[in-house]
């Protein structure tokens, strides 16, 4: 399992790919040395608050979407987050309609869209 900083670094590096933004680039935004970003991104080092706060204006999301990394982890559990969105349904109606949604979707992805 990833500790945080593996975490927040892969997302780092997602959200700049995203953006298709090197990592040179980002260090220049941020007035960094390239090699800082790396080591973020793999984990080597925590950044500070100053920091987190910079690289989030460059990657032009809020902070706490440097920590939204859920998908990220080898242990996220699938099956409870399913069986959460389907219990958000306050009447029975609701549940069904979320239930014939993740199976329509279910169907997509396992024939290839």
């Amino acid at each position: 399992m990833k500790n945080t900083k593996e975490l927040l670094g892969g997302r780092i590096r997602e959200l700049r790919k995203g953006l298709k933004m090197s990592q040179e680039q980002l260090s220049e935004k941020i007035d960094v040395d390239p090699r800082y970003i790396s080591r973020i991104e793999l984990g080597k080092c925590f950044p500070s608050l100053e920091t987190l706060e910079n690289i989030s204006r460059a990657l032009q999301v809020e902070m706490r979407d440097l920590f939204d990394y859920d998908h990220l982890s080898e242990s996220l559990n699938y099956e409870g987050e399913i069986k959460q969105l389907i219990g958000l349904g306050e009447s029975k109606q609701q549940k069904e309609l979320i239930l014939k949604i993740t199976r329509a979707v279910a169907r997509s992805v396992m024939s290839g869209l």
